[in-house]
């Protein structure tokens, strides 16, 4: 029998291409490809305690591929996972943002699966981001990052309603507080919640994938 090594194979998550206007690059002061010492962490505060066996309602979402998805109607297993959003080299962070139990860490999170995508395939599991943000957004995280997955939308939080999914708000924004979801044939078998640190959560993931396999 084959067995799926858990070494920490990944890389940094770096600066995908450079940012700038004409000679005159402008960027944030921040490493946004990083997660900065004593971030406060997140507690579980039962939000998604009701969640564990629940039936996906049927909500087409938009991905950064073109073609809308039903999570309700994919057969076999997916890990989604929901994050607030993806930050950019070229812009500032909302006001306070780290200092938000859980809100930092959305690019290493996805970077984090993005090197561990071809573990996650061989594991059985197809993989998506999920986010308030629009797609139009998303798709530059997509390209810079270089995701082999696509990123979903649910700017107007139809998913995020049916399923109460926790949130939080700022700056006008309204954010999926960061969890992760593993379905098998559109219900909810396993709940992550909270995820921290979330460069770790893929890694995670695959431990819970292969015990399940009894690997």
């Amino acid at each position: 029998m084959a067995f799926l090594s858990l070494k920490n194979n990944s890389q940094p998550c770096k600066k995908e291409r450079s940012w700038g206007i004409g000679d005159n690059p402008v960027a944030r002061a921040d490493n946004l490809y990083e997660l900065p010492d004593n971030l406060p962490a997140p507690v579980d505060d039962g939000a998604c305690d009701h969640l564990p066996g629940m039936k996906l309602p049927s909500v087409p979402l938009m991905p950064t591929g073109g073609r809308e998805v039903d999570l309700a109607g994919l057969p076999g297993r997916t890990v989604v996972y929901c994050y607030p959003r993806t930050g950019r080299p070229d812009r500032e962070p909302p006001q306070g943002w780290n200092e938000i139990p859980g809100a930092r860490g959305c690019t290493p999170q996805s970077c984090a699966f993005r090197d561990h995508h071809k573990e996650l395939q061989s594991l059985g599991a197809a993989v998506f981001g999920l986010s308030t943000q629009t797609t139009e957004y998303q798709r530059e995280a997509v390209e810079r990052l270089h995701l082999p997955f696509e990123l979903l939308s649910d700017a107007e939080l139809v998913l995020v309603r049916k399923l109460s999914l926790p949130t939080f708000e700022i700056e006008s924004m309204t954010l999926i507080k960061r969890l992760t979801l593993i379905l098998f044939e559109g219900r909810i078998e396993k709940v992550f919640y909270p995820v921290f640190p979330p460069d770790r959560n893929a890694e995670e993931v695959m431990q819970w994938l292969l015990r399940e396999r009894g690997l």
